[in-house]
């Protein structure tokens, strides 16, 4: 029988799978290993193997949590670049190609961690009321009978 990609469900191979999703790795990522399922075969376990779905979604909010705290170690990073100077020497300097891309790694982790965490990280919505303005509460207080 020639060696392909395990197709089998197994708790370990789930754990596995769930561990390196906490760790931040994608399901794309992890199943392009050739000794992994591919990434169908897990999506289709989490329709069938309902433990299977709620260790994945705890991973999901781990990976949640790894980027939210990833922003702070990239917003403090100080991106420099060496430049020479006119003399021969070296300069150090603020690298503005790097601050950008830092920028970018912290959009992109604010987004997913948004979107895998919504209600710790997505966008506080306000309720309003007709036209946009304040909420109304009436409250009606029924007459004794005569």
């Amino acid at each position: 029988m020639p060696a392909g990609r395990p197709t089998l469900y197994s708790v370990a191979l789930a754990d596995f799978v769930c561990d390196r999703i906490a760790t931040g790795e994608s399901v794309r990522a992890i199943c392009g290993d050739a000794d992994m399922p591919n990434a169908g075969t897990v999506f289709d376990w989490l329709r069938k193997y309902p433990d299977f779905a709620e260790h994945y979604a705890r991973a999901r909010e781990q990976q949640a949590e790894k980027y939210a705290s990833e922003i702070i170690e990239i917003a403090d990073e100080t991106p420099t670049c060496a430049v020479p100077d006119p003399d021969g020497g070296v300069c150090v300097r603020v690298d503005a190609a790097g601050i950008q891309r830092n920028k970018l790694r912290v959009d992109a982790r604010k987004w997913i961690a948004c979107k895998l965490l919504p209600k710790v990280y997505g966008d506080k919505t306000a309720i309003t009321g007709d036209g946009g303005g304040p909420v109304q509460i009436i409250t009606s207080i029924p007459r004794p009978p005569k």
